[in-house]
């Protein structure tokens, strides 16, 4: 496996929970977003996306705007939130979708990719489930989506690798600096 392009701040799920917490909806905010996204207008509202050139891409100008949108849309209607909840969610995911979407169309086709695995906890979102099956019918793209009970967030990951790593006796020093991005 290689990696082709990666986030440079947080994970499509971390966006979607932090704009959820800003929201009032709470936390976890994938499963909350993803359910009122299934009422709500995908288009009702836009957000900003990046341009990061190449493979790799950023939630932090999406969380921004979705921030200063929302201080503006509330500073005109107290209950802004209230009344918008399904289609600030709808379009919240649509964008993070989109995000996502757009980088790996374009890794596919540079590098002639036929088979595309969704994992993580993002992967529970059905607005995402959605746009794999579709690509998968457009492009020819033989796609592999888990299973719902498989779709935990990484923190579960981390968790039972701690669990066998602890098993073993594999154990890290106190003093050894954290490290987001190492391999296990």
């Amino acid at each position: 496996m290689q990696i082709l392009g990666q986030t440079i701040d947080d994970a499509a799920g971390e966006a979607i929970d932090k704009c959820s917490k800003v929201m009032g909806l709470g936390y976890p905010g994938g499963p909350i977003i993803d359910k009122l996204a299934r009422q709500g207008n995908p288009k009702a509202f836009s957000f900003s996306k990046p341009h990061i050139p190449g493979l790799d891409y950023s939630f932090s100008g999406l969380k921004t705007s979705f921030l200063y949108k929302l201080r503006e849309w509330i500073a005109e209607d107290p209950d802004f939130i209230e009344h918008h909840k399904a289609d600030l969610a709808a379009s919240l995911e649509a964008t993070v979708v989109e995000i996502l979407m757009d980088k790996l169309k374009k890794a596919a086709k540079q590098y002639g990719i036929k088979e595309v695995a969704l994992a993580g906890g993002v992967s529970a979102n059905n607005g995402l489930r959605n746009a794999f099956r579709e690509c998968a019918q457009r492009y020819g793209w033989k796609i592999f989506i888990p299973k719902f009970s498989y779709t935990t967030d990484n923190a579960a990951m981390i968790a039972i690798t701690g669990y066998y790593k602890y098993q073993d006796g594999d154990f890290c020093p106190i003093e050894a600096p954290a490290y987001s991005r190492v391999t296990i």
